[in-house]
Formats: structure tokens, C-alpha cells, sequence
């Protein structure tokens, strides 16, 4: 089995959520990442989550790109430890950066700022403009909401359920890290529900 994901993006919350266990696997994934030699692509930020899985990478002897828009910069506190640091001029670029650089996309606790980058890559992954694999890790059912968001779209006519299985929902780390070794099994799922 060979590895095909280099690189991984990971979207979570630049706060810290209520729940330890957030914190435990965001230390989870980035130790993960470094020993499995797969490079971190995150927000940039030293807060919350964010930067646990950065510390976490960093602690454990892996690779990080932080990428951050410039008004941020002030507004959150930027991680200065990382191996590259890219400030954008706005945060669509950010998100084309980080879309352009991973090879799969995990997404983690988090807030607005979570859930809107988790919706627009799984648009352009519906929009055929991507295969990557999208994997919600979900932690103590963290995202139980957001996914029967996406299920009631199904069940109302709005989306398609081949739209709706282009975004995996895993249990944990090891499930994550299966699925993007696997990635280009889990690319063959069909792209356009249009």
C-alpha cells in the first residue's frame, strides 16, 4: 500500500472548544502527520485547535505551511514556529493556497470559520473540480449537526446523495489517515451530481 497523501489540510477552530477530548485529538493528528512524514497545511494561527495540530506537528519533528490572510495578522496571533508561513491578501486566497497544496482535507472541531471552508471545498469537489477526499473526523459526535444538514439537503431534493457521499464521516484519526493512504480509491467516488 503506498502512500499517496503528502500533504493534508487540516480545518478546525482557532478557539478550543468545551471538550478535552478535542484538544487530545488535535494533538493526535498532528503527531500522526509528523510520523507518517505527511505535511501539515493549516490556517497559520498560534490559537485553539489550529494551533494545537500545529504545536503537535512541530513537537513531533513534522512539517508545517501555515497560511494566513494579512488582516488576521493582527486579529489572531500567528504561528511563529512553522517551517513556512504564507500570508495572503485575503482569505479566498487562502483557501485556493491550502486547496492547491493538499492532497486530503481533514476537518476537525471548529466554528463558522470551519464549517465555511468544509462547505466550499466540498462544492468544488461536487463541481468537478477536485478528487481529493474530504474526512470529517468526528469527534464525540462533534459533527453529528452539520451532517444531517447535509442528509435533510439529500432527503429534500436540494443535493444529490452521490454529491452527498464525496464528503466521508470517520471516527477517528486512524480511520482518517486509512482513508487518505487509500486516496486513490477514495478519488474513483463520482465527482459531478449536477
Amino acid at each position: 500500500m503506498s502512500l499517496t497523501a503528502h500533504s493534508v489540510a487540516v480545518f478546525c477552530g482557532s478557539r478550543m472548544g468545551d471538550k478535552p477530548v478535542y484538544h487530545q485529538v488535535a494533538e493526535e493528528v498532528g503527531k500522526t502527520l509528523a510520523e507518517k512524514k505527511i505535511r501539515l497545511i493549516y490556517g497559520g494561527g498560534a490559537n485553539g485547535l489550529m494551533g494545537v495540530v500545529a504545536d503537535s506537528v512541530i513537537k513531533s519533528g513534522g512539517v508545517v505551511t501555515g497560511v494566513i490572510p494579512e488582516f488576521l495578522k493582527t486579529r489572531e496571533r500567528m504561528h511563529d514556529q512553522v517551517s513556512e508561513l504564507i500570508v495572503t491578501d485575503s482569505m479566498h486566497v487562502r483557501k485556493q493556497i491550502m486547496f492547491a497544496r493538499a492532497d486530503a482535507f481533514w476537518i476537525l472541531p471548529g466554528g463558522f470559520g470551519t464549517f465555511d471552508e468544509t462547505m466550499e471545498i466540498l462544492t468544488w469537489k461536487q463541481l468537478g473540480q477536485h478528487k481529493k477526499p474530504i474526512l470529517v473526523i468526528n469527534v464525540d459526535g462533534w459533527a453529528d449537526a452539520m451532517i444531517a444538514m447535509l442528509d435533510v439537503a439529500v432527503s429534500q431534493g436540494f443535493a444529490s446523495a452521490e454529491a452527498r457521499a464525496l464528503i466521508r464521516v470517520v471516527p477517528d484519526v486512524l480511520a482518517a489517515l486509512e482513508c487518505s493512504i487509500l486516496a486513490d480509491q477514495v478519488n474513483d467516488l463520482p465527482v459531478s451530481a449536477l
